[in-house]
C-alpha cells in the first residue's frame, strides 16, 4: 500500500484541519499575502528567466496566505490573487475576467468564511504552475460539512498570479449568503 503523505511538510503553515496555525502566524500570513499581491505584474510574465522551479517555490510560499485570507474573509486579498484576465471554470461559469465572477464568488466566500465555520484544505499538491487542492468547511458546533470542493489553479508565481481556475463546489446547507454574511467580507 502506498504510504500517505503530509501535504504540508514543506509549507510554512498547516491548514489540513482546524487549530494548527497560531494567531501570530496568521497575522504574518495576512501581511505576506498583501505583499505577494503587490508583486503581480500587469502583463503575465514570460517563462524566460522565470523558471518553473522558482514558480513552484513561490506557489508553496503563497499557499498558506491564501488559506488564511479565506479563513479571515479577506475578499480584498482573494480578489488580488487573480489576474485581470482570469479564466474561471466552474458549474456556474465559465467566467472571464474579474468582473464576471465577482458577484457569484462573494457568496461562496461569505458562506465558507462565516463565523462558526472553519475551512480546511486536507490535500494540496504543487507541480510548477499548477496547484491542486481539496477543501471542506465544517460547522464548529455541529461538525456538519457545509461545503466541499476540489480546485485547480494555474498560477505563475508571485509575479503572475492566478490566470486560470477550475473548481467543483458542493454546498450542502446554503447556496447564497445572507446580506449579514456578505457584510462580514472585507471589500472585494
Amino acid at each position: 500500500m502506498k504510504k500517505r503523505v503530509n501535504y504540508y511538510k514543506e509549507l510554512s503553515a498547516d491548514y489540513s484541519k482546524p487549530g494548527l496555525v497560531p494567531e501570530g502566524q496568521r497575522n504574518e500570513l495576512i501581511a505576506l499575502a498583501l505583499k505577494i499581491n503587490g508583486m503581480q505584474e500587469v502583463v503575465l510574465p514570460s517563462l524566460d528567466g522565470y523558471s518553473m522551479e522558482q514558480i513552484e517555490k513561490e506557489n508553496k510560499e503563497w499557499w498558506p496566505t491564501h488559506c488564511e485570507a479565506l479563513r479571515q474573509a479577506r475578499g480584498d486579498i482573494l480578489t488580488g490573487e487573480y489576474r485581470q484576465d482570469l479564466v474561471y471554470f466552474c458549474q456556474d461559469g465559465p467566467y472571464y475576467g474579474l468582473d464576471e465572477q465577482k458577484q457569484r464568488e462573494k457568496h461562496w466566500w461569505a458562506l465558507i468564511a462565516q463565523p462558526g465555520v472553519t475551512m480546511t484544505w486536507p490535500i494540496v499538491m504543487f507541480h510548477q504552475e499548477f496547484v491542486w487542492f481539496e477543501w471542506n468547511c465544517i460547522d464548529d458546533n455541529t461538525n456538519e460539512v457545509l461545503a466541499k470542493g476540489s480546485v485547480a489553479w494555474v498560477r505563475r508565481g508571485h509575479k503572475g498570479g492566478c490566470y486560470f481556475k477550475g473548481e467543483q463546489l458542493t454546498f450542502y446547507r446554503d447556496v447564497f449568503a445572507s446580506q449579514e454574511l456578505l457584510d462580514l467580507l472585507k471589500a472585494t
